[in-house]
């Protein structure tokens, strides 16, 4: 989330999106929905760059007013989503830059002189996006089979002293050990395989099994950058890990193709390479 400029005592505030070179349609961005609150999506032009923006209360987008909004799940994920809305109108003609959400300015100057100042980055990224898109995959570790042994905590059965138990959990242990390593070399088998057909690649911080609802830990979670020209390519090699194929011991999710959020970071170099971790 950013805040440049903005300040809950102003009378109204500027909500920007995304920034492209190719103008919105404009029975589109019309069409087009942003935060509910506000008004309808427009477009400021800096030189040769289109700023799509919505004019929002402050009484609810200033910076004390949006962070308790914010605090609360279901109003974080009706502002993303509407943040979607906003760069996906933006992007109905071109490559985007999709900004931070919650990018708010005092007014139309602000915002202005903001993308200004960034004009060579935002040129550099409109470059390297244009007919590309990102992929998104997440690799979990295989769930141990249903009646696969597991460590009780205690000793069971005639015979199964202390040491016994003892040898027994040891070998268990060995064994939870040896599973984890052979889906992270398998986790890792896959990210190469998929590198090969994508531009660039990403690595976001696996989510918590709160979150996936999975028992079995999340290993990778990458996003990738892939040429359109060889998107079929890629969608095959990645079939080739989403039925069961040669990496038994991990289970492989993929989604897109989506706006490349994860190569579009506005604050970052883009020459800096984007193949680093990244906060999810």
């Amino acid at each position: 989330m950013s805040a440049s400029a903005a300040g809950p005592a102003a009378p109204g505030l500027v909500c920007a999106f995304a920034v492209t070179r190719t103008p919105p349609d404009p029975a589109g961005l019309a069409a087009a929905r942003g935060h509910e609150e506000g008004g309808a999506l427009r477009v400021l032009r800096v030189g040769e760059l289109c700023l799509v923006v919505q004019d929002v209360p402050a009484a609810l987008f200033g910076e004390e007013a949006l962070t308790e909004r914010l605090n609360r799940p279901e109003d974080l994920e009706r502002c993303a989503r509407a943040h979607h809305r906003g760069v996906e109108a933006a992007a109905g003609r071109g490559p985007v830059v999709p900004l931070p959400m919650a990018t708010l300015y005092r007014g139309d100057r602000t915002a202005e002189r903001a993308v200004a100042a960034r004009r060579p980055v935002l040129d550099t990224l409109l470059d390297r996006l244009r007919d590309r898109t990102e992929w998104a995959v997440k690799v979990h570790a295989a769930e141990a089979a249903p009646g696969a042994p597991t460590d009780t905590g205690a000793p069971a059965g005639p015979g199964s002293g202390g040491r016994a138990y003892l040898s027994r959990a040891s070998a268990r242990r060995r064994e939870r050990q040896g599973a984890h390593g052979r889906a992270l070399a398998e986790a890792e088998a896959v990210d190469a395989a998929l590198r090969s057909h994508a531009v660039a690649a990403t690595r976001h911080r696996p989510q918590s099994e709160r979150l996936t609802g999975r028992r079995a830990p999340q290993l990778l979670n990458v996003a990738y950058l892939v040429e359109d020209a060889r998107r079929a390519e890629f969608t095959a090699a990645l079939a080739r890990f989403t039925a069961d194929g040669p990496h038994p011991a991990v289970r492989v999710e993929a989604s897109g193709p989506w706006i490349p959020y994860s190569f579009a970071r506005w604050d970052e170099d883009p020459r800096s390479g984007p193949d680093q971790e990244a906060p999810s």
